[in-house]
Formats: C-alpha cells, structure tokens, sequence
C-alpha cells in the first residue's frame, strides 16, 4: 500500500567496522530491535499463498486465485500479524523511540567516507534476493532510496509519509546528515509532539477520517515534496514579466591569504544572474561582478539566534567552482534570495510557479527555529514526559545537561504545538529536504586523471565530485546536459558523457559499479514521471535504464 515503490528498495544493514564480528547469536539479537511484532512465516509454506502469480517481479499489485481480491505481495509473509489482515495501517503510526540505550548502540558513520560505505549495501534491482546471497532470517532494510518523492499527498499516502519521516528521523538521530543546534531542537519538537499526538491517536485517528484529512488539505494537499517546489496547477502573477530582486547584500569572494570580509553591493537578480554594483546609483552602468548562477551549488549557513543567514554559491567555471557568499540582513530578504537562487541553479527564474511557495517553505522552516522569548508560558507538568535522550543525536547529549535540552525542546516546540498529526510529519520531511547535505548519495570513487580517492556524490538532477575530507564540490555536472553514460563492467569505470564533449569517468572503488549505474538510471526515469500519467509504472522502461543489460 505504498505508493509510486519505484522509490524504495532494500539495503543491507550497515556493520560497524569499529566493532569486531560477534557471534552471529548476538547479530540475530542485536537485529529485533524495532522489528514489528507478529512472527513472519515462510512464503508458500500456506496453499493460499503457492499461487504462481502471486511472485512475478513486477511492482504492481497481485491478486488472490480464489476471489480474485487484490493481494499485496507482502500481506502474505506476515503470518498472524495485522498486516496479513488487509490492515497494514500499523505501518502509518509512527514508533518512538523507547530506549536510549539501543540508539547508543547502533552505528553513527563519523566521516564522509563511512557514509559512502553504507551506500555499498544497496541491493541489484533486477537480480533476486537468492542471487544476492540474501540469507534465510536475514533482516533488510526498506528504504527510500531516491530522494525525489512524487506527488505526496496526505490523503492517500499516510504509510508513506510515515516511512518517510522514520527515514529521515533515523538520519538526524544517527548523524547520517548534518544539522545545526538550532535545527535538532525544531526535530526534537516534531518529534516530541508527533509522538505525543501518536499516542492520543485513537484507532479511527489511524484510519485518518476525511474530517482529519481535510483541516490540513487545504495546506498541504496539493504541496509537491520534490526538491523542485511545489507544482501548482496555475502560473500565477503575470508571466509576460519576469520578476527581478533588487537590494544591498553582502558579498564576499573567499580566496587563499586574504582576510578582506563581506563588502555591501547593490544586487539585482534578472533571469537566473546576480549582477553585483557599487552603488544603487550606478546600476545603469557597467556591473563589477556578475555570474550565471545556472548549474550552481546552493547551500545555506543560518543561525537564527545569532542572526546570520549566508547563501555559499558554488558556481561552475571551466576550471572547477568559484566560491561566492551573500550575506542577508534578515529573514525575508534571505527567503526570496535563496528561492531565486535555488531556482536559478535548476535553470528556472522567479517567473516559475514554484518561486512563492519555495519562499513560503523557507520563511516557515526558519519560523520553527525561533526561540519563544517568553519561557514562563512553558507548562511545568510537562516537562516529566519528555525523554530528551531519544529525541536528539548523541553529540548534543555530550554538550548539554538533559534539563538544558528539555527547556529548549519545550520552547521550540510552541512554534508547533498547533499542528496535526500529518501536518507535523510533513513538515518534518520538508525540514529533511531543507538541509544542505539532503538528497546527495555518496560513493568512493577514483576519477580518470586524479592521483587520490575522492567521493562521487550522486543527486536527483546531478553528479558531484567531492573532496573526500571536506565534502566541498570540485565541479558539478547536470543529467539535463548527459548526452549517455557507459559502465566497463571489467575494470569498473563508469563513464559519462555530457554536452560540449565533456566526458567524466570514474572507477568505483569499494562498490559494485552496477549500484552506482542504477543510482544514475534510477534519476533518469523518475525524471520522466508527470502527473498526468496514469498511476501504472513502466517497469520494462525502469529495468531498461537500471538494469545494465540491454
């Protein structure tokens, strides 16, 4: 009861290279953490469920032999449980996390490079579980594995948007994303108040009736959580003009051995370039800077607290990126800074129906941020439910008292306090999107011409050659401009070729080449998906670009 699958697969689960090989009794314990309760029971093992079409390959549903009802091909592998009752509704209410001693003791990667070691255990697409040397009692995971999320939609996607939010909790709570302080006590709020509202919920709360359905309809029904911004259905404003920004911001060129700091120019965003003057009075005149921010690298630097909000461009040239920093003087001039520049680095300008809602999402993401100034509207008796050790990663735990972490828990949680059940998960999704390092896959790589391993990072609409060490881009490249990519399955070298005869090859050091040919084809097809699309997936189209094998 998932919908669009083509999203998720399975990876193995990632081994702690610090710790030495237990016991395989001690893994088997170790495995049923926050496993679902319910035994599992072997498939086939029941006449019912020996029908041969219940197990083609294929990703769309399957039906039963005896009265021809639709038979989601895992409904039959849980046994007694409720999920073989037609009920999988258990998978849309999300589990707290109960003990801080098994969140202690699962594997936090502490480097880039450990990152891209998880990535080596994604599963072949086309190949089958038995051929992969997937043992019997195994456990896998099931996971999101590209990060582009189409047309998520409350009212039939509450199983999705739940497993989305426990991916992305999971990745703040084990550090598999970077977050600043500010950041983790929003998530600690979500997730404090998520909680709460799941254990309110009653049975009839799970089924969502439409009343609960309808109060966040409005807000959120037709919000496309895809890195693109919301889709809507009307171009809004007049689109004979594209709108502009104009104001003073603080620019700053880092280069090595300069110490010079930000310096005020008059800006103006026209199409997708900032042309930076010295004065408002000679924007007439000849720009001293300009740059096309088309196929840049858009990060955010924010501190609320300390009012500082930075935009890092990283724009490409023919010798790799230059390194640019606008500084805002507050949060609704950097909300239509950073939209415009999120949207230019796609190719698309302010007159794309997606700019209002791309500045709606960022004024609201730093609205969770804000401190309440006023502490004594913080009741006290509930201060005791709160368990700060399960709602934020270890590194804080380290830095503060658990007391310092509830009040500010408490605090950030009255800037949410209001919201509904999927209303709150949803913005705890749209905050995951929202962080720097979301929605980039890392692998160890060795490109063609370079003497050291680096990291090839792999995004919904680009590649990314990194700097192992500091994560910083080297040079960036767009599918938009990939002419067709190529894998020398023998020597493991992929590569790639774009537009202006540029070609990038790369060997895959420590993974199999075939997870990253999937990765690439995986985007390329998900690319392709429209809304006006009936729901039927093209699978011989999906095997075509991932499977390797024409």
């Amino acid at each position: 009861d998932i919908r669009h699958p083509e999203e998720l697969s399975l990876l193995r689960k990632p081994r702690d290279p610090s710790k030495k090989k237990k016991k395989k009794l001690d893994d088997q314990c170790e495995d049923d953490t926050f496993e679902l309760e319910g035994p599992l029971i072997t498939p086939g093992s029941g006449n019912i469920y020996s029908s041969p079409g219940l197990y083609s390959k294929t990703m769309t549903p399957t039906y039963d032999a005896h009265d021809g009802s639709p038979l989601s091909p895992t409904s039959a592998w849980f046994g007694d449980s409720a999920l073989s009752e037609g009920n999988p509704g258990i998978l849309a209410v999300s589990q707290p996390v109960t003990s801080p001693e098994s969140l202690a003791k699962m594997y936090k990667p502490q480097t880039l490079l450990d990152k891209a070691k998880i990535n080596q255990g994604w599963l072949d697409s086309s190949r089958s579980l038995m051929e992969q040397e997937v043992k019997e009692n195994e456990a896998l995971l099931l996971r999101f594995k590209y990060y582009s999320f189409f047309d998520l939609n409350p009212k039939y996607d509450a199983i999705r948007i739940n497993q989305l939010y426990e991916q992305s909790k999971w990745a703040i709570l084990l550090e598999e994303i970077e977050c600043t302080e500010e950041e983790m006590m929003m998530f600690a709020a979500l997730q404090y108040h998520i909680n709460k509202l799941s254990i309110m919920s009653s049975e009839n709360h799970l089924n969502h009736s439409d009343k609960d359905v309808d109060e966040v309809d409005a807000a959120l029904s037709d919000l496309e959580i895809t890195l693109e911004g919301g889709k809507t259905s009307t171009i809004l404003g007049d689109i004979t003009s594209i709108p502009e920004l104009a104001d003073y911001i603080k620019v700053f060129k880092p280069k090595k051995l300069t110490l010079k700091g930000y310096k005020p120019y008059w800006c103006t965003f026209k199409d997708t370039s900032i042309s930076c003057y010295k004065s408002k009075e000679e924007s007439n005149g000849t720009p001293a800077h300009q740059m096309n921010l088309r196929g840049c690298e858009v990060t955010p630097d924010v501190n609320i607290s300390g009012q500082k909000f930075n935009i890092k461009l990283l724009i490409p040239v023919a010798e790799g990126m230059n390194e640019i920093w606008l500084r805002c003087d507050n949060e609704t001039q950097y909300a239509s800074w950073m939209a415009a520049c999120r949207l230019a680095s796609k190719g698309k300008t302010m007159a794309d129906s997606s700019y209002g809602m791309e500045v709606q999402n960022i004024l609201s993401f730093l609205k969770m941020q804000h401190l309440n100034p006023d502490p004594q509207l913080i009741p006290e008796q509930i201060n005791t439910d709160i368990n700060p050790e399960c709602l934020v990663s270890p590194r804080y735990l380290k830095k503060y008292k658990n007391k310092q972490i509830t009040a500010r828990i408490l605090e950030a949680h009255q800037n949410v306090a209001q919201m509904s059940l999927i209303e709150a998960k949803m913005r705890f999704i749209q905050a995951w999107q929202s962080l720097p390092e979301f929605g980039i896959t890392h692998f160890n790589a060795r490109f063609q011409g370079g003497k050291k391993d680096e990291l090839i990072g792999i995004a919904y609409n680009r590649l990314i050659r990194m700097d192992a060490g500091t994560g910083d881009a080297v040079k960036t490249w767009r599918f938009s401009n990939m002419k067709q990519w190529n894998v020398n399955w023998e020597i493991k070298m992929v590569t790639v070729e774009f537009a202006d005869e540029v070609r990038v090859s790369f060997i895959c050091t420590e993974v199999d080449c075939k997870v990253v040919h999937e990765f690439i084809g995986g985007y390329i097809f998900l690319s392709t998906r429209a809304k006006d699309q009936n729901e039927s997936l093209d699978e011989e189209m999906f095997y075509k670009l991932t499977s390797g094998w024409v």
